[in-house]
């Protein structure tokens, strides 16, 4: 009974180091990041959750919140410059996108436009969707057209 019992636990440790297991991207995003940033020659701002952003125009109208929904503009693209999404207007709740995305929008103003840098922790992380495998870091061009 006790060598059954060893042999469970033994399966079962093996199945929690599966293809199931969480990885963290941090590190590797953060030096992707950077190098990005230095061969490109590019300047940016950090949040305190990781995102990177360079406003491009502030715009004069009203900055959205979490519950918002929003009209805007935007283009998605890896960081060796593959698009995987884009849009010239598109409407949705702020609360319904990956964090950092909706961190990314509540820090423009209606009009305003900037450049995102989101590590995968606050896109897709070790889900991907589509073109985004787990663990890319993502970038979003995004123009606010309005606050509805």
């Amino acid at each position: 009974m006790k060598k059954i019992l060893l042999l469970f636990v033994f399966a079962l440790s093996l199945s929690s180091c599966s293809d199931d297991e969480i990885t963290d991207y941090t590190e590797q995003n953060e030096t992707d990041i950077q190098n990005y940033l230095n061969d490109n020659n590019l300047s940016f701002n950090k949040t305190s959750t990781g995102l990177y952003y360079k406003i491009t125009s502030s715009g004069s109208g009203i900055s959205p919140t979490f519950n918002s929904n929003v009209t805007l503009g935007y283009k998605g693209y890896l960081l060796d410059g593959t698009t995987f999404d884009e849009s010239s207007e598109a409407t949705f709740n702020v609360g319904g996108v990956v964090p950092g995305f909706g961190e990314a929008v509540r820090l423009l103003r209606t009009g305003g436009s900037g450049t995102f840098i989101l590590p995968s922790r606050l896109g897709y992380g070790n889900s991907g969707s589509g073109q985004i495998k787990p663990g890319d870091v993502i970038i979003f061009d995004i123009n606010l057209i309005s606050v509805n």
